[in-house]
């Protein structure tokens, strides 16, 4: 290890438990919350383990071991956490977060096991988020039995994607048709439907599968999405077993549907106009509603999987040379094995921190979707009351209120004494305002935490995975790492792979209200900065400022040729800089999180004594986390900001612009390090000959205010390198268990 000054060093003891999880993702007070992660982590370590440790993943079909998972879940109350308490739920109102903790906790152990949960929210989720009330008295309370039923519950699936070559192309591509079959003078149509899925979950043992199909009949307008059951006339094939290489605890196949089924069936209703069905939502419109909120929930699968290998990669480091010629217990090679050397360590400081950064990130978004669901019903009220109804006008009458939302969040943003408490106050209690303020951030968050936890968490996976040496690609590795590096590889895949987030954030994080808030974090990271300069969150704020100068110059230049720069197919520039601004989102809501466990801590007595060195190692991550985020910004906006401009030639019209050495020297006081990346002249002037390199040295006019930025940000990095000695030497001296708590 490197020598570092460990005077008055307060080090980590143990692993973070359930109450410093509790505080730092706000849920200490919410009791129903706990007994949800006591439930699910039961499951996760009791059967969900065993399966594993069995080799139930070594085969594709859906065998009676598997099936009893089902049961498990019902039983602890998993399946019913999606549920009202009058649908046979335990839990009222939004369950964003419940569900997102359902899924970190079976993801800790198998993220199959979660998928299989999920699976039947996400066939559910269309008639919960779209469905008419009929539809949703009558299906959510079928997944749920009422106590003293005989009755088996319901599992639902979640038909989207379409045979090869179709699917993964665009959720607009529908195969799947419906046509009229019957529709007798004063009946109700009887619909035709004919859908061939791919990928779809939950198949082996569905009872009704929510589909998306598209008009074959003129009598019918547009697409919409239709509700299946097994029992309906007609052919429900739930097709062969997928041979999937991963989440062999979820059933998957490619079923085929050929069914008879009533109108009545198309979720959210219809209406009848000349003679035509028309469906009250189109497929696209259920599709948005759901995925919106079921994207979060896949981003913390991966999280989990990040810090569930924390613990087993520390005992394997320190156990890699016990035994053998090995005799003496007290010698350091004996008690650090291979912590003895950084390299370990540091790596080991980098997995931790992308899990806690994506978690922090992950439980924000569920968090902000549980304040925006209740509101989001409201709006909806508000509008079918003042009949403003279908997409356009809604969207209408959502902008004439952003300048309203914008306001609010400046006014939130101040100190309560310098704000306008009266015009705050109204603002606070306008339902559409606080509908368009929330929903700006919703819409930035979801795709960010499903893009940047999967993408990038899968990636410090395979960094895990490494770290076990030849023991991490075997199938009894301790924490099951190699198939939880396996598996998210299909995470990132999940409802849209991570071309599908970083269209939706290149279109979203251009929302002026959201641009608001953003500017509203630079201050915030600013003044914890001031206050506490080991989170980093200096830094952070100034590749914030980058950032958001590179999206302003973008969004008004052109490239070399005349072309703009930024544009929904300009995927080469709006793609990396959605990338980036996943990197900010993350980190600083790792340092909020750190900042809420500084602040709580010291109310729970069982956290007390071992919290100074919790915090001191959290800053640390921080740290560590931030100076990666900035360095990742500084490099993407850096490329985007020079890399569309032609490069000059050594011709009178590209000499002009060059600096000459006195011009350098002068600017030098003003801009610390342009003589370094700028070429001047005197050469050239003299002799006539070309310095040895490309070309002719970049003209900076105009770019000055970058080149500041991009130099102090690079500054402001200082000091990461040592708190990644402080934390690396933490994970030398914490406590671990002595086993892992569920079968290897």
């Amino acid at each position: 290890m490197s020598n570092i000054n460990n005077e008055n060093k307060q080090y980590l003891q143990t692993l973070p438990a359930d109450d410093v999880r509790q505080i730092m993702w706000r849920f200490a007070d919410r009791y129903d919350l706990a007994m949800v992660v006591q439930s699910a982590r039961s499951v996760a370590r009791g059967i969900v383990a065993r399966l594993v440790a069995n080799g139930a993943r070594n085969t594709h079909e859906w065998t009676p071991e598997k099936d009893a998972m089902l049961k498990a879940f019902d039983d602890a109350g998993i399946t019913a956490a999606f549920m009202e308490p009058e649908e046979g739920g335990f839990i009222a109102g939004p369950k964003n977060f419940a569900l997102a903790l359902i899924a970190f906790e079976l993801s800790w152990v198998d993220a199959g096991a979660a998928t299989s949960s999920l699976a039947g929210n996400l066939g559910l989720s269309p008639i919960h988020e779209c469905g008419t009330e009929e539809q949703r008295n009558y299906y959510m309370s079928k997944a749920v039995p009422k106590p003293g039923e005989s009755a088996k519950p319901w599992r639902y699936a979640f038909a989207l994607t379409e045979p090869l070559p179709y699917v993964g192309v665009d959720t607009g591509v529908l195969s799947g048709k419906m046509r009229i079959a019957e529709w007798k003078e004063g009946g109700e149509p009887i619909l035709q439907v004919e859908k061939r899925g791919r990928f779809i979950t939950n198949m082996a043992y569905a009872n009704v599968v929510t589909a998306a199909v598209d008009s074959d009949d003129p009598k019918i307008k547009g697409s919409c999405m239709i509700i299946l059951e097994e029992t309906d006339p007609g052919t429900f094939d739930r097709g062969t077993p997928t041979k999937k290489l991963v989440h062999q605890l979820s059933s998957t196949s490619d079923p085929v549907f050929s069914l008879r089924v009533p109108a009545s069936r198309i979720i959210g209703g219809y209406t009848i106009k000349d003679g035509v069905i028309i469906p009250n939502f189109n497929h696209s419109e259920v599709i948005e509603a759901v995925f919106k909120r079921t994207r979060v929930t896949v981003a913390l699968m991966s999280s989990a999987k990040l810090l569930s290998a924390v613990e087993p990669i520390i005992r394997y480091q320190r156990n890699r040379f016990r035994g053998g010629d090995i005799k003496s217990a007290n010698s350091p090679r004996y008690e650090l094995g291979l912590q003895q050397k950084e390299d370990a360590t540091h790596r080991l400081v980098d997995i931790w921190a992308t899990g806690e950064a994506g978690s922090s990130l992950g439980f924000e978004a569920a968090r902000v979707f549980d304040r925006l669901d209740p509101i989001e019903r409201q709006k909806d009220a508000i509008f079918a009351e003042r009949k403003i109804t279908g997409g356009r006008a809604q969207f209408k009458a959502l902008m004439e209120r952003q300048k309203d939302a914008i306001e609010f969040v400046n006014l939130e943003a101040m100190p309560e004494p310098e704000r306008n408490q009266a015009r705050y106050e109204e603002l606070k209690n306008d339902t559409i305002v606080q509908f368009v303020a929330l929903d700006a951030i919703a819409n930035v968050l979801c795709p960010a935490c499903k893009l940047w936890n999967t993408g990038y968490g899968a990636t410090m996976m395979r960094e895990a995975v490494s770290l076990m040496g030849g023991y991490g690609i075997t199938e009894d590795c301790p924490g099951f790492l190699f198939h939880k590096w396996m598996d998210a590889q299909l995470e990132a895949t999940y409802e849209g792979p991570e071309a599908v987030q970083r269209l939706q954030l290149s279109m979203t994080m251009t929302n002026e209200v959201f641009l608001s808030m953003f500017k509203n974090y630079i201050k915030q990271m600013r003044h914890i900065g001031a206050l506490k300069p080991g989170t980093g969150a200096c830094e952070l704020a100034t590749a914030m400022e980058m950032w958001l100068w590179t999206l302003n110059h973008l969004q008004n230049g052109k490239d070399a040729y005349g072309n703009k720069l930024y544009s929904k197919n300009r995927q080469g520039v709006t793609f990396p800089l959605a990338d980036a601004l996943c990197w900010l989102l993350a980190s600083r809501q790792f340092i909020l999180d750190v900042l809420e466990l500084e602040k709580k801590g010291p109310e729970n007595p069982s956290i007390a004594d071992g919290l100074p060195g919790l915090l001191s190692f959290y800053t640390d991550l921080c740290h560590v986390q931030a100076a990666r985020a900035s360095g990742e910004v500084g490099k993407i906006c850096a490329e985007l900001v020079f890399g569309y401009n032609r490069h000059p030639e050594w011709n009178d019209a590209d000499r002009k612009p060059c600096y000459r050495t006195e011009e350098l020297e002068a600017l030098e006081s003003i801009i610390p390090g342009i003589a370094s990346s700028a070429q001047g002249l005197s050469d050239v002037e003299k002799n006539g000959a070309y310095p040895d390199k490309a070309g002719p040295c970049v003209c900076l006019n105009g770019y000055e205010e970058f080149a500041r930025l991009r130099v102090k940000l690079d500054g402001c990095i200082t000091g990461a390198g040592l708190a990644k000695d402080r934390a690396a030497e933490s994970l030398t001296k914490v406590m671990i268990p002595e086993a892992l708590d569920y079968p290897v």
